[in-house]
C-alpha cells in the first residue's frame, strides 16, 4: 500500500476535496505509485493560486506542481504524466487514442454531475456545503465563507449555470452518459477499454462518484453525505452503471492511502 508522500515530494496536487476531477488525477497518481503532496484548497481563496500557477486565466483545479512547472486541468496533467513518467500503466500505447476518447467522453459531463448535485443541496444541506467548503480553511477563510456564504452560493450558480433548463439538460446528459456506460458493459467486461484498469474506467469512475457514492471515496463515501443527498440520488439508485463504478472503486480505489483515501473529514466525524 502507499504511505502518505513526505512533505519533501517533488510534486503537489492542489484541489478540492469534493472535486471530481481532482479525485482523478488523485487516484490517477496514486495508481501509478507517483508520489506527491495534496494540498486542499478553499473555494474563493483558491481563485488567485490556481490564476497563478495555471498560467490560463483559468481558476480551475486539480493543479500539479513541479520543481519546473505547474500543469492544470486534468487531460494536460495527464500529457505530462504520460510524456514525463510513461508509459503509464493506466494508458497503454496500444490503446491510448480509445482510452482518451473514453476519458474525453467522461469530461464533458462532469460539469452536468455538478450542476445537477449543487442543484439538489444547495438551499436544502447548505450546512453541509459550508463544512464540505471550509473543512482545510484556515479559521480566517472559514468565518468568511459562512459570512459571505448566501453570495458564494449566488457566483457559484452564476458560474455553473445552476438554474432552468442546464437542470434539465444535465439530467439527460446524464442519462445518455449512464446508458452509454451500461450497454459498453453489457458483454461482461471489467474494464472500459482493455483488459486492466485504465484512465479510461479511472475517469469514468471518478466522475460518477458523485452518483455513486462508492464508500472509498473521501467525501462521496461518507454516510452523512449520503444521507443528505439521498432524494437527489434517488434517481439513479440501482443503475447497472454506477453498480459498476462501486465495484472498482472497491477493487482497485481502497488499496490506497495517500491523498485523502485515509482522513475522515471533520464535519462527518461531528455529524
Amino acid at each position: 500500500m502507499n504511505a502518505m508522500p513526505p512533505k519533501s515530494s517533488p510534486y503537489v496536487l492542489y484541489t478540492f476535496a469534493m472535486s471530481h476531477y481532482s479525485e482523478k488525477i488523485r487516484w490517477l497518481l496514486d495508481h501509478e505509485r507517483i508520489a506527491y503532496r495534496e494540498v486542499c484548497m478553499t473555494p474563493v481563496f483558491h481563485m488567485l493560486p490556481a490564476l497563478v500557477k495555471g498560467h490560463r486565466g483559468q481558476t480551475t483545479l486539480p493543479v500539479l506542481e513541479t520543481a519546473d512547472v505547474s500543469i492544470q486541468d486534468s487531460p494536460r496533467i495527464i500529457d505530462w504524466l504520460a510524456v514525463h513518467h510513461g508509459p503509464l500503466s493506466s494508458l497503454p500505447i496500444a490503446h491510448a487514442e480509445e482510452i482518451r476518447e473514453v476519458e474525453a467522453r467522461f469530461n464533458a459531463m462532469g460539469k452536468d454531475v455538478a450542476r445537477y448535485l449543487y442543484h439538489h443541496i444547495f438551499g436544502h444541506a447548505d450546512e453541509l456545503v459550508i463544512q464540505l467548503w471550509t473543512e482545510y480553511a484556515t479559521p480566517g477563510q472559514a468565518r468568511f465563507i459562512r459570512l459571505a456564504y448566501p453570495m458564494v452560493r449566488w457566483g457559484f450558480r452564476r458560474k455553473l449555470k445552476i438554474h432552468g433548463s442546464h437542470i434539465a439538460r444535465a439530467e439527460q446528459r446524464i442519462d445518455t452518459t449512464l446508458a452509454w456506460l451500461e450497454q459498453r458493459l453489457k458483454d461482461g467486461r471489467s474494464h472500459l477499454v482493455g483488459d486492466a484498469l485504465s484512465v479510461a474506467d479511472i475517469t469514468a469512475a471518478a466522475l460518477l462518484a458523485p452518483l455513486a457514492c462508492p464508500p472509498q471515496h473521501p467525501v462521496y463515501g461518507v454516510k452523512t453525505f449520503q444521507r443528505q443527498t439521498e432524494t437527489a440520488l434517488a434517481r439513479w439508485r440501482g443503475h447497472p452503471a454506477l453498480a459498476w463504478v462501486r465495484q472498482v472503486y472497491a477493487e482497485d480505489r481502497g488499496r490506497y492511502t495517500s491523498g485523502l483515501a485515509d482522513v475522515s473529514p471533520r464535519w462527518a466525524r461531528a455529524a
